[in-house]
């Protein structure tokens, strides 16, 4: 236990969000908004409590954040990656824990661009032989 603010960013597909955890009672605040009142479905919000209820600290901890790019998907797993990070940075110890449920890689997975000429990323013209 370092500091009493901890930064972490997260990022996911276009999606990047910028994660303080500051001693509390356990509110997340995104976007100055609630947890699930910024994100309608279940599975997304516990997706971004997952780092928090690993080590145990959900009830110890606030966290602050700003998300902006992507659709609602991206910004959870952005979320998720930036409060594993912020944890990082508040208790080193628990870098085992987080680095084994793969919430300290980032997911690199990103929309492969148009390419010039086509129709699509993938989709080509028909082609004509005639």
């Amino acid at each position: 236990m370092s500091q009493t603010k901890s930064y972490g960013t997260g990022r996911r597909k276009s999606s990047i969000a910028r994660v303080w955890l500051v001693p509390g009672k356990g509110s997340i605040k995104i976007n100055r908004r609630t947890l699930d009142n910024y994100f309608g479905r279940e599975s997304l919000s516990t997706a971004v409590e997952k780092p928090l209820e690993l080590v145990n600290k959900k009830n110890e901890l606030d966290v602050f954040a700003k998300v902006e790019g992507g659709g609602i998907t991206g910004q959870a797993g952005a979320l998720q990656h930036g409060i594993a990070r912020a944890l990082l940075q508040y208790d080193p110890t628990l870098r085992s824990i987080l680095k084994k449920e793969g919430l300290l890689t980032r997911d690199a997975r990103m929309k492969e661009r148009k390419k010039y000429g086509q129709k699509g990323a993938r989709a080509r013209f028909q082609f004509s032989k005639r």
